[in-house]
């Protein structure tokens, strides 16, 4: 799941703890609590995307570690497109919508 959230200048630091890890490519990290009111759209994954990405979770580690064989399985979840939703949609996403 990816949240796009506007905050103030300075409220997000972009590739965190990385070193400029290509691998963390948009990638931030956002300091204190963010209102859901400040989402802009919700990102996520179809439901044909869960095997792929939960066998990317359990990978990440060996991927990290330069195991091509993980790094494969992990690219393979990164084929999938992300799916887009608008704000007024997050109450269906996580089950409140009715």
């Amino acid at each position: 799941v990816v949240v796009a959230v506007d905050v103030p200048a300075g409220a997000a630091a972009a590739d965190p703890d990385r070193g400029l890890d290509p691998a963390a490519l948009g990638e931030v990290r956002v300091t204190g609590t963010v209102a859901l009111a400040r989402a802009a759209s919700v990102h996520v994954d179809s439901d044909d995307a869960e095997e792929d990405v939960t066998a990317a979770a359990g990978a990440l580690e060996a991927a990290d570690g330069g195991d091509d064989d993980a790094q494969f399985v992990v690219d393979g979840a990164e084929d999938h497109e992300l799916l887009w939703y608008a704000t007024q949609e997050i109450r269906n996403l996580v089950g409140f919508g009715g």
